[in-house]
C-alpha cells in the first residue's frame, strides 16, 4: 500500500466512487492528434463541430479546474500532499480549483462556462461532448500524450469517430474480495455472489447504485449467452429484467449495500461481510488493519472506471488549460496523484516515481490483458450501446428504478 494509505481514501469517499466513475467499454480504431474538429455520430449523438485549439500562447496567468477531490491537491488536505503548488511556479497560472461530488455536478457546473478544464468521468464525457461543453483535444500541444498507456486512448469515452475530446488520467477495476478464512476454496468468478451467494447467506456486500446492475449483466452475459447480452451497459427491457431478477435473489443474502468504505473495510473487519464487490485501495487498507482478505479480478472480467480531463468549448484561460493538461499527465504529477487516489496511472513513466515501487504492479497500471478484462462505467442510454438499432435499450433512468425495485 502507498504511503498515503487511507488519506487518499478520505478523497475517495467523495470523489470519483460517489458517482459513476468511468466509462463505457468498447474500442475502436486508431489514435488521433488532432487537425480539425469533430463531426460524427456516436452513442446516440452527433458531435457539435466545436473548433479545437491549434497552438497554445501565452498564459493568461490563471485557470479554472473542476476536479474530483483528490485529483488536484494543493497542500491545503495535507501539507505533503501538494502538485499545484509546482505546476504554478512552472507555468505562471494560478489554479484556482473547485471540487464536485457527482457526475450530474459536474456536467451542471461546466454549462456555466465559467471553467476551463475537468476531470470528467464516463457517465459525464459523452454528455458533455454531445452538449458542445468541451472541446476536442489537440494532443499534438501534450508532451507527455505519447508516454499515456495506448489501451486508454481513443476510447468511446474519450473520443468520437477518432478525434480524443480529453487525456486519460487514471483508471481502475471493481474486484470481487473475500475473507480468506472463510471463503474456501478461493473464488474465481462472480458467481460465489450470484448464484452462490446462499453459500454465505446474510454476509455478501454489493456496491450501492443503478450501475451495479451492469455487474449482474456481466455474469449473465458469460453464463446465459442465450440473453445475447454483448455489453453490460446495452440491456433491453428483456435482459434488465433478468438482470434485476439476479440482483432480488442475491439481496436475500446481502449484508448490506456500501458506498462508503470505510464501512465496507469495517465490516469486513468484524466478518458481518466475507465477500463481496471492492477497490484494491479497500483491499489494501483492509489488509493492513489486519483483515484476513484478498481481492481477485474474476474470470468473467469486471466492471470499472477511467478518468478523462476535458477542455471546455468556452474556456476563459485556455492556454493555462492546455498547460494544466499536460502537467497533470506528466510522469511525476501522476505518480502523486496515483498513490494519493488508489488507481493506476494513465501516463506509465509515472511507475518509476512512486513512493511503493510495487505500486503499479498491484494497479496493473501497465498491463493492457488485465485492462482489457474491464468493461469501464457509463450511463446506459436508449440507444443501445452495443451497436443494436432493431430495439431499443433502457437508459439510465429506467435503472434506477429497477435499482429501487431491487432494494425494496
Amino acid at each position: 500500500m502507498s504511503k498515503f494509505g487511507s488519506r487518499r481514501l478520505a478523497a475517495v469517499a467523495c470523489a470519483g466512487v460517489l458517482a459513476l466513475a468511468a466509462t463505457a467499454c468498447g474500442t475502436s480504431s486508431g489514435d488521433s492528434s488532432g487537425g480539425g474538429s469533430a463531426d460524427a455520430k456516436q452513442g446516440g449523438f452527433t458531435a457539435p463541430d466545436v473548433p479545437m485549439q491549434d497552438s497554445i500562447g501565452d498564459p493568461e496567468g490563471q485557470v479554472n479546474i473542476l476536479a474530483w477531490p483528490g485529483y488536484a491537491e494543493d497542500g491545503s488536505t495535507d501539507k505533503s500532499v501538494d502538485w499545484v503548488t509546482p505546476f504554478e511556479k512552472e507555468t505562471g497560472c494560478q489554479a484556482n480549483v473547485k471540487y464536485f461530488g457527482t457526475s450530474d455536478e459536474a456536467v451542471q457546473l461546466m454549462k456555466s462556462g465559467e471553467y476551463d478544464v475537468v476531470s470528467a468521468s464516463g457517465d459525464a464525457t459523452l454528455r458533455l461532448i454531445a452538449a458542445g461543453d468541451v472541446a476536442p483535444v489537440n494532443t499534438d500541444l501534450l508532451t507527455n500524450y505519447a508516454d499515456i498507456a495506448p489501451f486508454l486512448k481513443d476510447r468511446p469515452w474519450n473520443s468520437v469517430d477518432g478525434q480524443m475530446y480529453g487525456v486519460p488520467h487514471g483508471w481502475g477495476a471493481n474486484l470481487l474480495m473475500y475473507n480468506t478464512d472463510v471463503v474456501k476454496p478461493a473464488p474465481t468468478s462472480w458467481g460465489a455472489v450470484f448464484d452462490g451467494a446462499s453459500d454465505y447467506a446474510g454476509k455478501v456486500t454489493a456496491y450501492d447504485s443503478p450501475i451495479y446492475i451492469a455487474d449482474a449483466a456481466l455474469y449473465l452475459m458469460a453464463t446465459q449467452p442465450d440473453l445475447g447480452i454483448k455489453d453490460p451497459y446495452a440491456l433491453d427491457q428483456d435482459q434488465l429484467a433478468a438482470a434485476v431478477d439476479l440482483l432480488k435473489k442475491q439481496k436475500e443474502n446481502v449484508s448490506e449495500y456500501w458506498s462508503d468504505y470505510l464501512k465496507e473495510v469495517q465490516a469486513f473487519k468484524s466478518g458481518d461481510s466475507v465477500i463481496g464487490t471492492t477497490w484494491e485501495v479497500i483491499n489494501a487498507v483492509a489488509q493492513g488493519e489486519g483483515a484476513p482478505v484478498d481481492a481477485i479480478l474474476p474470470k468473467e472480467g469486471s466492471t470499472g472506471w477511467s478518468d478523462t480531463w476535458m477542455i471546455s468549448s468556452q474556456a476563459q484561460n485556455p492556454n493555462c488549460g492546455y498547460l494544466w493538461m499536460d502537467y497533470i499527465t506528466s510522469p511525476q504529477a501522476q505518480a502523486q496523484v496515483a498513490e494519493y487516489f488508489g488507481e493506476a496511472p494513465a501516463n506509465t513513466k509515472a511507475c518509476t516515481l512512486t513512493s511503493d515501487k510495487k505500486f503499479c504492479e498491484t494497479y496493473h497500471a501497465e498491463d493492457a490483458a488485465y485492462a482489457d478484462q474491464i468493461h469501464y462505467w457509463t450511463t446506459p442510454i436508449s440507444q443501445c450501446l452495443d451497436g443494436r438499432t432493431d430495439v431499443q435499450c433502457t437508459d439510465y433512468g429506467d435503472w434506477t428504478t429497477a435499482w429501487t425495485e431491487v432494494k425494496g
